[in-house]
Formats: C-alpha cells, sequence, structure tokens
C-alpha cells in the first residue's frame, strides 16, 4: 500500500525522484479517506511552489481538500488525464493517479520527507486527513 521507494508527506502527498525530478501524488490512505474523486486542481506547467505551499485542490462526492507542495521547485508537467479520468486518483494513487513533476529547486528537502515505515507509523498513531 505504500511503496518503499517513494518518500511521504504528513500531509499525505507522495514523491518519487528521478534524477532532479519529483512526481507527486497523494497516498493510497488519502484517496481512501477522500473517496470518490470527482475533479482535480492542477497548477499550470511553468508554476513555482515552495515547500509546503498550497499547490491544488482535490474534490470528492463529500468534500474538497487542499493540496500542498512536498517539495520546492517548478511544475514541468502536470498529469492531463486527471481532468478527464480523476478515478485514477482513488484506482491508481501511484500510478495512473500521479498529479504533477516538479523541477526540484532544493533536493535536501528530500530528507524532511518520510520513508514507508515512519509513514506507516504516524497512520497508526491516528493522523488522518
Amino acid at each position: 500500500m505504500y511503496p518503499e521507494e517513494l518518500r511521504y508527506a504528513k500531509s499525505h502527498e507522495w514523491t518519487r525522484v528521478d534524477g532532479n525530478v519529483a512526481t507527486i501524488g497523494i497516498t493510497f490512505h488519502a484517496q481512501d479517506e477522500i473517496q470518490e474523486v470527482v475533479y482535480v486542481e492542477l497548477p499550470e506547467v511553468g508554476s513555482i511552489f515552495t515547500k509546503g505551499e498550497e499547490f491544488g485542490v482535490i474534490e470528492s462526492v463529500k468534500a474538497a481538500f487542499d493540496l500542498y507542495a512536498p517539495i520546492s521547485g517548478e511544475v514541468v508537467a502536470i498529469n492531463e488525464g486527471l481532468e478527464e479520468h480523476p478515478e485514477w486518483i482513488n484506482e491508481s494513487p501511484y500510478e495512473d493517479g500521479w498529479m504533477l513533476q516538479i523541477q526540484m529547486s532544493d533536493p535536501v528537502e528530500l530528507e524532511d520527507l518520510m520513508d514507508a515505515e515512519a509513514y506507516r507509523q504516524m497512520l497508526d498513531s491516528g493522523e488522518s486527513l
């Protein structure tokens, strides 16, 4: 449920790193709590975010939730397929449901993110959305 190669933010976003590019989405836990995703608002390519800054909104049949950048940098790609298929976030949060890719401005920030075991421990302690 929580791939070992990913890094996790307390706000339930995951980060997969390939060179200096971080692919970002929300965790299985987050999509499970949100339930049926019906809409995702993502930033434009070229947008610049600071770690912890809101980058978008995800809406379900029950509520809307803010999305936060787990790392600083410039958006170099967004998952345009989510516009037509927001359900990918529920069906495949770590593959088809990725949201954006950021060219990292400070890769050292990755050290502040949790590994899979630390994320599971946080969930076990009762953290939720």
